[in-house]
């Protein structure tokens, strides 16, 4: 009896990983199979409405939210032959350095593909009872529209998921250009035939195209001479070689090549130009995503493919990629002080917040690092709520002038003023609030760097970060005071919808939630956080 019970237990064992295995799958199929099924909806008898498209969107990103959260518990892993004579192999799993970014690409997956795509004024005839408006009269909101092309609109966001979470989830250096390629079109279909009417769709499409374009080419030579130092694309195997075997020469080469493919995409100054113009274009849906979510396969691909990779590289190459970084968060935050475009100002911003990013990984430290990370997960969560409100914000108004005057959103709309105000302040730094640990953590890491690390220049870093801390409180202010402040009434505007209320109130839960218990990140990151630092 007893061995029986032994060998139904061995048994069962042995199904573990199968089951476990069975959590990717859910975490990437439905993506796929939905993204493939609104594709082919054109050649339907009889098109799906709108209702159908989100339902099925929205059921496609959720069943792969839950299939995200299985493999974050779980950690299971996949190893299959791939590409046999190249020794690729199709290796999927988790750690600590992936969870977080999984974790948060499914958040925002989710709230991104609930949001109504704002339709297009030259797609639809104002109504007789829109035209007899007064300018004073409540401005009407669209939403709940069979948009031309709604299907594909859905299936690209559904792809840029698809692609994020296998570069997140790769543990194999082509499979992680895979999925960082995989983004690259439906993103640009997102802002040229989606975006704004009113910009030029089709130059910040190409702008986007181009420059990420120019990342990956750069990021494939640099993946293919470490592959053929080392003899393999295992990151696991790289991870553990530390650099052995690669001769200094070679790693410096590989590190400047890498991290310049990765910092087009971050994107870190002087190579950030285009993120403001797409932000500025792009639909709210694809705002989200590219912030929250695209962004951080730049600052992932240094942590992973970089710093215990190439390490001497990477060393030799800190000090410039932390001045570019400190560089970036004051001259980002100039911008957002004389900024006119509510869009792109927070656009802006993004390239100030991923500055400290950047310089908590230059840091050299496993502090710097920790930082880095939770700057990451933090930024997601922030940018993904501004863009949420200000995105709407932009449909009500019509444009996103600052210097228009607006009905105060303390008065007229009381639940877009309030996460309005939620994430100014997250983005400010206050204690609290998730944007706290990040910040405060990189200076900390820029004012005590690793050993052989130049500490003047990094105490220097330290003091100007600082500084760009204090411009992100005015410019923030400044967002307030125009926009949320005042007793102005009119015009009207209508509230947040039920969609936008939801999506809020998770992003909101959670940016306090991680500004109270930062630990229910760092504890997930600190061991992994250790081996790549090399402690």
């Amino acid at each position: 009896m007893i061995d029986s019970l032994r060998d139904a237990g061995a048994q069962a064992l042995d199904l573990v990983p199968e089951l476990g295995a069975g959590w990717l799958l859910l975490a990437l199929l439905p993506l796929l199979l939905g993204a493939v099924v609104l594709l082919t909806a054109g050649r339907w008898p009889s098109a799906p409405g709108h209702r159908a498209i989100r339902v099925l969107s929205v059921g496609a990103a959720t069943v792969s939210a839950v299939g995200v959260a299985g493999t974050a518990l779980h950690r299971p892993t996949v190893a299959e032959p791939w590409i046999p004579g190249l020794g690729v192999w199709l290796r999927l799993g988790a750690d600590g350095l992936s969870v977080p970014l999984l974790l948060l690409t499914a958040v925002v997956g989710v709230v991104a593909v609930s949001l109504h795509l704002h339709v297009p004024e030259r797609h639809r005839v104002p109504t007789p009872q829109e035209e007899a408006l007064e300018s004073t009269s409540p401005i009407p909101l669209v939403r709940g529209t069979d948009v031309p092309g709604l299907a594909t609109y859905h299936a690209c966001l559904l792809l840029v998921l698809l692609g994020a979470l296998v570069a997140f989830l790769a543990g194999d250096a082509i499979l992680f250009f895979v999925g960082f390629e995989l983004v690259l079109v439906p993103m640009w279909v997102l802002v040229a035939r989606y975006g704004d009417p009113g910009s030029d769709r089709d130059g910040a499409a190409l702008r986007f195209l181009m420059v990420t374009v120019v990342g990956s080419t750069l990021l494939l030579v640099g993946l293919l001479a470490v592959a053929t130092a080392l003899g393999t694309t295992d990151l696991s195997v790289w991870a553990a070689q530390r650099g052995e075997g690669i001769d200094r020469g070679t790693q410096l080469a590989a590190a400047a090549v890498l991290l310049t493919g990765l910092a087009l995409k971050i994107p870190v100054f002087p190579l950030h130009t285009w993120l403001p113009w797409v932000h500025a274009t792009a639909p709210t849906a694809g705002s989200v995503l590219l912030a929250a979510v695209l962004l951080k396969l730049g600052t992932y691909g240094v942590v992973r493919l970089v710093m215990p990779v190439v390490p001497e590289g990477f060393a030799f190459w800190a000090p410039l990629l932390g001045g570019l970084g400190v560089v970036g968060i004051l001259w980002a935050s100039l911008a957002c002080l004389v900024e006119r475009d509510l869009k792109r100002l927070i656009a802006w911003s993004s390239v100030a917040h991923l500055g400290f990013v950047v310089l908590g990984l230059a840091s050299g430290t496993q502090t710097g690092l920790q930082a880095a990370l939770f700057g990451n997960v933090a930024h997601g969560l922030i940018s993904a709520l501004l863009f949420v409100v200000v995105g709407g914000l932009k449909h009500r108004w019509g444009s996103a002038d600052l210097t228009v005057a607006r009905a105060a959103l303390r008065e007229a709309t009381p639940h877009l003023g309030a996460y309005l105000v939620l994430g100014m302040a997250a983005s400010m730094g206050l204690p609290g609030l998730a944007g706290f640990w990040g910040e405060i953590g990189a200076i900390y890491a820029a004012w005590d760097p690793a050993p052989g690390r130049p500490g003047g220049w990094f105490g220097l870093y330290a003091v100007l970060a600082a500084v760009g801390g204090a411009l992100t409180v005015a410019y923030s202010a400044r967002v307030l005071q125009r926009v949320w402040s005042g007793d102005r009434l009119e015009p009207r505007i209508p509230d947040a919808v039920r969609t936008e209320r939801y999506a809020m109130r998770t992003l909101g839960v959670l940016v306090l939630a991680l500004g109270v218990l930062p630990v229910l990140l760092l504890t997930v990151t600190e061991s992994v956080t250790a081996a790549v630092i090399g402690r």
